[in-house]
């Protein structure tokens, strides 16, 4: 079984880690709550301060009126054998602290930096290591004195802000509450007991801690608190006799301090069948040996936090993607499977296994249609239009039989109105294709952590298209000039032998030549075969638009970028797997964090058993 040092310095070592990655604790749900720390808590001027001196040995902690702690110190305290006693800050990790007066100044500073120089709170820890051999192997954290008002120069939120705070790491199921109270004020108002009473109502996490029984009134003991009788807990209360404001002043020595405390306790006719029980050594040990006790116990349910903590982080970093190797081959590969991802989200939504690409059969459908139905062709195939326009194709030579020329052009006039839907019909499968790109982009995640390449192959995809547009605007105004300059002779040979059948007088037109009647049956039969062309590029519009844009987006979308980016150096790819600095950021938090939990995880295996 592992050791109290290896078991306790294993926690301190994944606080540290913890801290300096933003998991502090007091706000959520962390590895750092998972891990079993003491919290003190206490009244402002109930000793606390003076107590963690006791433990350590040292004056170190900044001292004053009304608010001192003004940020959460988690105090990690390392037994050395021997040797010179030094204290770390972790913000400060590099420099080495032999003078504990420099310490206070550091706290004080350090407090101010975050804080300013008001009497504002803030929940971002100091963590601070002692190493000497006066002490015992422990981690305190030091919380604010809670206080029932705001003085001047505190906000008057102060006193629920404190609340908050203290209430935030007490709380938490793995917090053992160190619950200092002054012996000279009635227990029951005392707030740490009245805050634990609440937040462990059974007393499983609670240590009570009388300081100040050397200034209770003459006459007066504390043996109904420290024996359990006012107050029950589920461990053994501890009376501590704190040095006197004259042995501050006078710098009496701390060692000299818990000699006194000692003969304090033995020599007192009150205490002294609790001497062995009593004072801030025997204090310190008893929270250590409990601490280790905890640790032990909660190790499965530690491991089995950084478990899940470690899936979490990993479908995380897979959702927003790994690291991309800094290998030109690989950024290449990178890039052309993003590019195919892509490329099969398109598809999806061309086939119809996504939405957008059914709009395409809408133009064919329905716009293509009515833009055909607008054709201005009742106008240019008036009696009056038809008239003018096989007068002047006469010219001075009227015709002989049927004006031929007349209604050629009359077929080429009706014809060039085609042009307008069939570019229609081009551009608007354009636009459909082009909102289908950019709805693939934003639908392919693989590519989000990547604003470059997002760019890129919009850029490539939309150029493609653009050429896809011109190849399919030349096609369609070919299929609408193949039917003017070749019309089909059978539909005018029947139209031809009609007059005959009904009249029996195939020269009867040629003999009223400009009546309306004989123009009105040109129109009419220019109209119907104009009809016929219609109903021939309504469906031949769709299938050259179709080969020419839809087929060749589906095929060969990225085909031009695939090539270029063949040829792109090691940099310019890079480039292009440039990410948004915030997801980058992120996965660098995330990947911290993993190491960090596996590491803890590995190092609990490791100690646990041993």
């Amino acid at each position: 079984m592992a050791t109290m040092q290896s078991l306790i310095g294993l926690v301190n070592k994944i606080q540290r880690a913890c801290t300096v990655l933003g998991d502090h604790g007091g706000e959520g749900f962390s590895l750092w709550e998972a891990l079993p720390s003491v919290a003190v808590v206490g009244g402002q001027s109930s000793g606390k301060s003076s107590v963690l001196e006791s433990i350590v040995g040292r004056d170190f902690l900044p001292r004053g009126s009304g608010i001192v702690t003004r940020r959460p110190l988690v105090l990690q305290l390392h037994k050395t054998e021997s040797g010179t006693e030094y204290a770390e800050f972790l913000h400060a990790s590099k420099k080495k602290f032999t003078d504990f007066a420099s310490v206070r100044k550091e706290i004080e500073d350090e407090t101010d930096r975050i804080t300013g120089k008001t009497k504002q709170i803030s929940n971002v820890p100091i963590q601070l290591s002692i190493y000497s051999p006066n002490v015992v192997n422990l981690t305190l954290i030091d919380l604010p004195g809670m206080t029932k008002v705001a003085v001047e120069g505190q906000p008057e939120t102060i006193v629920q802000d404190i609340d908050n705070m203290v209430r935030s790491y007490v709380e938490k199921p793995n917090c053992i509450i160190l619950a200092i109270s002054p012996a000279n004020q009635d227990i029951a108002t005392s707030d740490a007991i009245k805050l634990a009473r609440e937040v462990d109502p059974t007393g499983e996490r609670t240590f009570g801690v009388l300081t100040k029984l050397d200034l209770m009134d003459k006459g007066t003991n504390a043996q109904d608190v420290l024996e359990g009788r006012s107050y029950r807990l589920q461990h053994p209360w501890v009376g501590i006799v704190n040095r006197s404001q004259a042995d501050i002043n006078k710098n009496v020595d701390m060692m000299a301090a818990r000699q006194k405390e000692r003969e304090y306790f033995e020599n007192s006719p009150d205490y002294a069948h609790l001497a062995s029980k009593m004072g801030s050594e025997f204090l310190a040990r008893l929270l250590s040996k409990h601490l280790e006790i905890v640790i032990r116990q909660k190790i499965p349910s530690i491991i089995a936090l950084i478990n899940k903590a470690i899936d979490e982080i990993n479908a995380e970093l897979d959702r927003i993607g790994r690291p991309v190797a800094a290998d030109g081959g690989a950024q290449l590969y990178t890039i052309l499977e993003m590019c195919r991802a892509f490329d099969r989200i398109f598809k999806e939504h061309l086939d119809g296994g996504r939405p957008g690409g059914d709009r395409i059969y809408g133009v064919f459908d329905n716009q293509l249609p009515a833009a055909l139905k607008k054709l201005p062709l009742d106008r240019h195939l008036s009696t009056n239009n038809v008239r003018k326009v096989v007068s002047e194709a006469d010219g001075y030579q009227p015709h002989l039989i049927a004006p031929e020329q007349g209604i050629r052009r009359l077929i080429d006039g009706s014809l060039g109105y085609f042009k307008g839907p069939a570019e229609a019909t081009v551009d608007a499968v354009h636009l459909v294709l082009k909102e289908l790109v950019r709805k693939s982009i934003a639908e392919t995640q693989e590519i989000k952590r990547f604003p470059s390449l997002q760019t890129d192959i919009a850029t490539a995809a939309n150029d493609a298209l653009e050429r896809f547009r011109d190849e399919s605007r030349k096609t369609v105004l070919r299929l609408v000039e193949m039917e003017s300059s070749y019309l089909t002779v059978e539909f005018f040979r029947k139209l031809q032998m009609e007059p005959e059948k009904n009249s029996g007088n195939p020269t009867a037109p040629n003999n009223d030549r400009y009546t309306d009647n004989h123009l009105r049956r040109i129109g009419s039969n220019v109209s119907a075969y104009v009809g016929m062309v219609c109903d021939t590029l309504r469906n031949t519009i769709p299938k050259a638009v179709v080969y020419c844009q839809v087929r060749q987006a589906k095929r060969s979308l990225l085909n031009h970028f695939y090539v270029q980016i063949g040829k792109r150096e090691k940099e310019q790819l890079s480039q292009m797997l440039d990410e948004d600095p915030a997801l980058m950021s992120k996965r660098e938090t995330l990947a911290k964090r993993l190491e960090l939990y596996k590491s803890a995880r590995d190092e609990i295996d490791s100690v646990a058993w041993k």
